[in-house]
């Protein structure tokens, strides 16, 4: 498919696409971005906030390097028995080993000023689940990571904004602490990218998502022409949250309702199918064919 280049800049951008989802669904990452450096909170007063927002927790480890919670509500089931997921933030170090590539930079569509921020910001923390990943009920790990981004929130005052690693979406403190999300809506809304490129040299378009394989549920992706792109990202929002909703139920060869005139319409029906990703990290993504609005081959 050969280059790419963004909406807005027109910059063009290197297709690789032998980056790939590394370990889906094991490790999530925040990064709190810092203009200053700032010393590990408070023992007390973290614990304070986490059982805040999650319930009673098990301060397991607390010092210059690392602090490391327990959230006791949850638990993960091993041969041996049960334990809690571990929640763990590090020690505030400097941000120039954060390393993010064009593609990553140019689809931040939810930070306006997220290149300033970026420029401003030398420092981070980085904040981690650990044993998440083996949890029965994925929601349980969304609603838990949700909480804890919002604890983390209350505990750093001084963060600029959180970038989150598995999709590379970033929101600014403000947004995060005075959002009006719904719940069960958190998780997609903050950390699952919905991206857009145009396809250079042609008029195809291609939208598709990053961040639901830590929930080992399937992005999606559509490769069309003729249509309204904010349409189609309205669709995704809305396609992504009934696979969250209900646990991916659909297969390669069903249909779902598509978009006429920026309405969703039972009377167009969309053909589904498996794919493999056609704009990095490589990975398998439910591919929307668009009927007449299609671009490109599918299998």
């Amino acid at each position: 498919m050969g280059l790419m280049d963004k909406l807005k800049k027109k910059k063009v951008l290197q297709q690789d696409l032998s980056e790939k989802d590394k370990n889906p669904g094991s490790v999530f990452v925040m990064y709190l971005l810092m203009k200053d450096y700032c010393a590990m909170p408070d023992k007390g007063m973290m614990t304070e906030i986490m059982e805040k927002h999650l319930g009673e927790v098990d301060c397991f480890s607390h010092d210059k390097g690392v602090a490391g919670f327990a959230p006791k509500k949850y638990k993960v089931e091993f041969k041996e028995g049960s334990m809690p997921p571990e929640l763990m933030v590090m020690d505030c170090i400097k941000a120039d080993k954060l390393k993010l590539d064009d593609i990553a930079r140019s689809q931040m569509w939810d930070c306006e000023n997220s290149e300033e921020i970026l420029e401003e910001c030398k420092y981070y923390v980085v904040a981690t689940d650990m044993m998440a990943d083996l949890m029965e009920n994925y929601k349980d790990r969304a609603d838990m990571l949700m909480d804890y981004m919002e604890a983390l929130m209350e505990m750093y005052p001084q963060c600029e904004a959180v970038l989150f690693e598995s999709s590379k979406k970033m929101f600014t403190r403000d947004a995060i602490i005075n959002h009006q999300i719904p719940r069960k809506d958190r998780f997609i809304y903050f950390t699952v990218n919905v991206r857009f490129f145009n396809i250079e040299g042609t008029d195809d378009m291609l939208v598709d998502s990053l961040g639901m394989s830590t929930l080992y549920l399937p992005d999606v992706q559509y490769h069309f022409h003729g249509v309204d792109p904010n349409w189609v990202v309205n669709h995704a929002y809305n396609l992504l949250s009934y696979i969250y909703d209900n646990n991916s139920p659909i297969k390669s060869g069903e249909t779902i309702d598509g978009v006429e005139e920026g309405r969703i319409s039972q009377d167009l029906q969309w053909k589904c199918q498996y794919e493999e990703a056609l704009i990095q990290p490589a990975r398998e993504v439910l591919d929307i064919n668009m009927g007449e609005y299609a671009a490109g081959r599918r299998d």
